[in-house]
């Protein structure tokens, strides 16, 4: 049997790794598709509540729940690419996807039957809102929004990672640039959504506004299939998550077995001889999941090797991989705090400050769009980012001899450790704009834009470390076979602080009317106290900090401080 297996191996053929020559594509096309899918939802709430003729709450549930559907459609989406179809087939058919709903978008605002008929008097109560087909039209464009997310969104990363030798040490340096270079691109395609793009939306034509999305993932698709006979194609190995339940299972099966006696036993560790995954080393951490592993009595193999019965009989690399999705849990969750930070200063409460601040240029009469500012953090993200990843990387990496300069948590903890100052400095620019439009009896305060500018530009810095940290993290340290849950875990993530934030807003809201300080959070800020949320915020990143250092100090990075399974293994591992 093992010559038929040499045989076959041999017969295998050999995979080239084209690397930094294909990565232009994936990230070219990772750029246009964020250029079309941010250009089409940055301004959707303006466009169902002008266009759609919506009311406010309306338009804003709409939005949220098509946000809130497509990062947790990753999860499925991720499901289905490691278990039957594989990355490439996943992401052709979520690129098209993607193409076909932000094209049927573009038609909602070109075809006058797809749009109710332009409200003259705006917030007017007579104003006709969109058909029962309308809507129809509208859910069918939307479905296909969260198809094309929820599949390209875990897979481009990891599609791009497996154009890498993982053997190869010019390989894994190469796969550091390239987590600097993606999130480069997703920056570049942000900044330039929220402000070219809006802007031809709110001032030109909608229909041109949401063309041009369509037009880039158009191109996106076009660069992709480009490279179709060059790229790595990954085969999916089974599914990876029902060996997840397999292992507890098993493991709760087996859970009188005594691992602390003297007896010496036998444990399961076979590894597909065509597996192009590293064999992950042992670890003596969760060592209850590993008597899933353990060969008794009752267990069968079949002649190829493997268990008659895969729910009471597992391998060792089986429990390894959920070790590793354990491991992880605790960071994501720290994530998800940190994540506050951004949803409650980026993407809310900067744009309501800019709402009541002088957004004017140069005295003229053209204001900065509040919904722009964001593009300051996405500035401060693309001048730094490039200088890090050709300076201070190679730097670092001759003083720590770590390919990416420093570990992959110690850059997180660095942007967690930002966010907190950045806080602190939001709240006094808040109590300052705050200060100088009531002594005026203003709404919108005589403070320039200008000083929103620094809060943004670190926030952006924070960022750079911590969410690109966070997608290294998230990539690098699933299973091999699960790379497309890597993308499931950051985007989940950002659903979930996004739910959180919600929460914590509602909360505060609730808790401060009423107080003595009165109601931090109205409408008018002027009449709240932004300024204390921003400090609250601040010291619930000081305690999520204090908690992610000792998760770091805790964790163990996938494939070290392990041992050999065949080896030290079976002289640790005892039953009664």
């Amino acid at each position: 049997m093992e010559d038929a297996q040499k045989k076959d191996d041999a017969n295998e053929p050999k995979i080239i790794y084209k690397g930094v020559k294909v990565i232009p594509l994936i990230i070219g096309n990772e750029t246009f598709e964020r250029l079309g899918s941010l250009g089409s939802s940055a301004n959707l709430l303006v466009y169902f509540t002008t266009v759609f003729n919506m009311d406010s709450i309306t338009a804003t549930t709409i939005v949220n729940v098509l946000n809130g559907s497509t990062n947790l459609a990753t999860l499925p989406g991720a499901f289905l690419t490691d278990t039957f179809f594989g990355r490439f087939t996943i992401l052709s058919i979520a690129s098209i996807a993607s193409f076909l709903g932000m094209f049927m978008l573009t038609l909602t605002a070109a075809v006058p039957g797809l749009h109710p008929p332009h409200c003259i008097e705006e917030h007017s109560t007579s104003c006709v809102g969109p058909t029962q087909w309308q809507y129809i039209f509208l859910l069918v464009t939307f479905a296909l929004l969260v198809i094309g997310g929820g599949g390209v969104r875990p897979c481009n990363l990891a599609f791009g990672i497996d154009q890498f030798d993982p053997h190869d040490e010019s390989s894994r340096r190469g796969i550091v640039s390239f987590f600097n270079w993606y999130y480069l691109s997703f920056t570049t395609a942000l900044m330039i959504a929220v402000t070219v793009i809006v802007y031809v939306q709110s001032n030109v034509s909608w229909a041109l506004g949401l063309g041009i999305p369509a037009g880039l993932m158009f191109l996106s698709c076009v660069l992709f299939f480009s490279g179709t006979k060059l790229y790595v194609k990954v085969k999916p190995v089974g599914s990876p998550y029902v060996t997840v339940v397999q292992v507890f299972v098993a493991a709760i099966k087996k859970r009188r077995l005594d691992l602390s006696q003297g007896v010496k036993f036998s444990v399961f560790d076979d590894v597909p001889g065509k597996s192009i995954f590293p064999k992950l080393p042992y670890t003596n951490q969760f060592r209850f999941l590993e008597k899933a592993a353990i060969i008794t009595k009752e267990d069968e193999l079949n002649e190829d090797g493997v268990p008659a019965n895969q729910w009471e009989l597992c391998s060792m690399q089986q429990v390894e991989q959920v070790k590793c999705l354990i491991r992880i849990l605790p960071v994501w969750i720290s994530g998800i705090i940190y994540f506050v930070f951004v949803v409650s200063l980026m993407q809310i409460y900067v744009v309501f400050q800019a709402q009541q601040i002088d957004r004017r240029v140069g005295g003229s009469k053209f204001e900065v769009p509040s919904a722009s500012f964001v593009a300051v953090s996405m500035m401060a993200v693309t001048i730094f980012l490039p200088i890090y990843d050709r300076i201070v990387v190679p730097t670092l990496r001759r003083i720590t001899k770590n390919d990416g300069g420093i570990t992959v948590l110690q850059r997180i903890g660095f942007g967690m450790i930002i966010s907190i100052p950045t806080l602190i400095l939001s709240g006094v620019i808040e109590e300052k704009r705050r200060t100088s439009a009531l002594e005026l009896g203003h709404f919108v305060s005589p403070m320039s834009w200008m000083w929103l500018v620094p809060q943004m530009a670190i926030a952006g810095l924070s960022d750079a470390f911590a969410i690109v940290g966070l997608f290294e993290f998230y990539y690098k340290q699933v299973p091999d076979n699960m790379k497309s849950l890597g993308g499931s875990f950051f985007f989940c993530g950002m659903a979930m602080s996004s739910y959180l934030t919600s929460f914590i807003i509602s909360l505060v809201h609730k808790a401060t009317t009423g107080s003595v300080s009165g109601n931090w959070l109205p409408d008018d800020l002027n009449q709240g106290r932004l300024d204390y949320y921003y400090y609250a915020i601040a010291g619930l990143q000081m305690v999520n900090l204090v908690y992610f250092f000792a998760c770091s100090r805790w964790y163990m990075y996938k494939g070290t401080d392990g041992q050999d399974i065949d080896g030290k293994l079976s002289e640790t591992l005892m039953i009664g």
